[in-house]
């Protein structure tokens, strides 16, 4: 079976299994793991931040950062179609008893600066005001597309003009730091906070980063444990996950796999592919005339897995455990898996 339904389904390889086993632990509550303590400082350092915070999961990262930085009551601007919105289980709500507005972020799923100023809302009487701008690099619904750091920039000045900080989605933002062949700090640099995923593209068992300021990572810190993220001897897994800060050169191999694959796929009578920037495959099967579940059931049947993202659009994902040969090979019996649909 190949699987490509996401980055995140990579396995540890031996030295990261031999880190884990051998890393020195102490409660991460108490701040006594010196595993996690190095591998917070480590990647806070990548990415330009004062300070960092490992936690489980990248949607408990986002939703940390959130609260930390509102108060109840104020509104979330926010891509369509982000995480946040669409993958969080209305976390924003539940959590943080946030109100959301959205904004249209067209074809790469980026505000335009004139968009945030024209959403902003000013705290008064009766309304709570704006409190918080994420944005979302790359953007996974939009197919993985990197937005250039100027892009980010600009939105999060016109935020900023307004005394708003901003969160940034940065799950894959090493992909994006790759495709533009620049530092992971230049991605992160005119934001207030960024989370990125150690378990995807960099490929260790568990666990995501939130950086900030000393300051805002020390109210996260509370926020991470009121949310039941506060962990006792996670060297363990955070052993890995300094292993896996090394990998952010590679993610480019993942990403001339995603064209190879994507390049072959567009051959394949029926299927229209998005041109990838990074590692992700949009594949839309409107023209097989049969819908993404079916195209999807099909290629499992032909031991290739892929995930629907929409009612004729399906995602594969390259990742380090599917090499060259693996893309093709699932490239082929993803031809065959159209033909099996007539």
């Amino acid at each position: 079976m190949i699987d490509l339904r996401s980055d995140t389904v990579t396995k540890p390889d031996e030295e990261m299994r031999e880190a884990a086993r051998d890393a020195d632990v102490g409660d991460d509550v108490y701040g006594e793991d010196p595993t996690v303590n190095r591998l917070e400082a480590e990647a806070a350092d990548l990415v330009g931040m004062e300070d960092a915070l490992y936690v489980p999961t990248g949607t408990m990262g986002n939703q940390v950062a959130v609260r930390t930085h509102t108060e109840r009551g104020q509104e979330v601007l926010t891509e369509r179609e982000s995480h946040v919105v669409k993958w969080e289980l209305g976390g924003m709500a539940q959590l943080s008893t946030l109100q959301v507005r959205t904004l249209d972020g067209g074809e790469r799923g980026v505000p335009t600066p004139e968009q945030v100023r024209e959403e902003y809302v000013e705290e008064d009487l009766h309304r709570p005001g704006t409190g918080l701008l994420t944005l979302e690099n790359t953007h996974n619904s939009k197919g993985g597309v990197a937005i250039a750091p100027e892009k980010i920039d600009a939105a999060a000045e016109a935020a900023h003009d307004r005394g708003v900080p901003v969160h940034l989605d940065g799950a894959r933002v090493m992909n994006a730091a790759v495709a533009h062949d620049v530092p992971p700090e230049r991605m992160t640099e005119s934001v207030d906070s960024v989370m990125f995923c150690l378990s995807k593209g960099l490929g260790a068992p568990v666990g995501s980063i939130l950086a900030g300021s000393e300051e805002f990572v020390a109210r996260a810190r509370r926020n991470r444990k009121l949310f039941g993220g506060g962990m006792r001897q996670a060297g363990v897994i955070a052993g890995p996950g300094r292993l896996a800060l090394e990998n952010v050169e590679r993610l480019a191999e993942d990403h001339e796999n995603a064209r190879t694959l994507a390049e072959q796929l567009a051959s394949v009578e029926g299927l229209t592919v998005q041109d990838p920037e990074t590692n992700i495959v949009l594949v839309d099967t409107e023209g097989t005339g049969h819908e993404a579940d079916a195209f999807l059931d099909s290629c499992e049947e032909m031991d290739v897995l892929g995930t629907q993202f929409d009612t004729h659009v399906a995602r594969f994902c390259t990742h380090w455990d599917a090499d060259r040969d693996d893309v093709e090979t699932a490239a082929e019996r993803v031809g065959q898996a159209v033909e099996n649909l007539d």
